[in-house]
């Protein structure tokens, strides 16, 4: 079960908004941070079945991101619940969790929510400028890709007959897999954006308006943690509704106890953690799928234990370092 305060919460939302209220929130403090991903789907099954069917259902959403895939699975699948499926963004609803709100029939955001744009990121298969590790994945943004051959149009001249030496360079050092995975990435996320607007949206009538929203957030906005707030939401196109007031103080009050619980507005910090202590098991929330009568939280268990560091083998003083042993982790039904 939520606890208390969280249930009280939960409804007094659903009384405002005369709807069925589901939170789903990911965690961002490392080392546990979590992201959204499909073994969210059977929590969710439990949730709506407990609902069964309500003409309105809110997800209540806060996530830095994740698997591109999951949005148009987890969409469809609350949409076979509802007549009308709208999001709360409290605060943060990146990558993946902007996607899951381009499903929405109605994005409610206050002053601190806000989008992202839904450019994903390729790994590079290997690193060579990596020498202590060339086997580690590079990270490759598809608006870096994209960027690259934008500066040497815009800013150096580089003519469309002169692009193929452009790109002959490029490939020295990237892999030419590597590089049609970025354009397949790019194509995968237009598709799945198009896909999720036109649930809700007339393929026919607006046309335009789709490739508009597509377009600000693949295209036109090139650094990918842009915030993107409910005005320049409205302004591509979506259907926005601002709340304020007691209504947004609420969402507040929702958000805030769900990052007390997570602690995610603090660094996590080993050897504060253990003080005096030698070592201490740990158990952390990471993430939750929550309605006012089921509780579902992404548990870390392990132990933090002090190892000293020997700067001199023959000395027994030196750095004193912090490991962190995760022993299990994984989703788990609160009683």
């Amino acid at each position: 079960m939520p606890t208390k305060k969280r249930v009280a919460l939960i409804k007094r939302i659903e009384e405002q908004r005369n709807t069925r209220l589901i939170s789903y929130i990911t965690g961002d403090r490392q080392p546990f941070a979590t992201k959204i991903a499909d073994d969210v789907i059977p929590l969710l099954k439990q949730h709506l079945q407990k609902i069964n069917f309500n003409k309105k259902i809110s997800l209540f959403l806060y996530t830095r991101g994740g698997d591109m895939l999951t949005p148009l699975r987890l969409v469809k699948f609350i949409r076979n619940y509802c007549d009308n499926f709208e999001v709360i963004i409290p605060y943060r609803a990146h990558s993946a969790g902007t996607l899951i709100a381009l499903g929405a029939d109605n994005i409610v955001m206050g002053k601190m929510s806000e989008l992202s744009p839904i450019d994903p990121t390729t790994g590079h298969p290997y690193n060579p400028k990596n020498q202590i590790n060339p086997n580690q994945l590079m990270e490759i943004s598809v608006e870096d890709f994209n960027s690259y051959f934008l500066f040497a149009k815009e800013k150096l001249g580089i003519k469309n007959n002169q692009m193929t030496n452009l790109y002959a360079n490029l490939s020295k050092d990237l892999h030419p897999l590597a590089i049609g995975n970025v354009y397949r990435g790019y194509r995968m996320v237009k598709m799945l954006g198009e896909r999720l607007l036109k649930i809700h949206m007339q393929s026919k009538t607006d046309t335009q308006r789709i490739k508009k929203i597509i377009n600000n957030l693949t295209n036109l906005i090139c650094i990918h943690h842009y915030p993107i707030t409910a005005d320049e939401v409205k302004e591509m196109g979506l259907q926005v509704e601002e709340v304020e007031d007691q209504k947004e103080k609420v969402i507040w009050q929702l958000y805030e106890n769900y990052a007390q619980e997570m602690n995610m507005e603090n660094p996590f910090n080993p050897m504060k953690e253990l003080g005096d202590s030698n070592e201490k098991e740990f158990l952390y929330y990471s993430a939750f799928v929550e309605s006012k009568s089921i509780s579902h939280t992404f548990v870390f268990r392990g132990k933090l234990q002090k190892v000293q560091q020997n700067i001199v083998p023959t000395q027994v003083t030196g750095q004193i370092n912090v490991n962190i042993n995760v022993q299990s982790q994984g989703w788990e039904e609160l009683k």
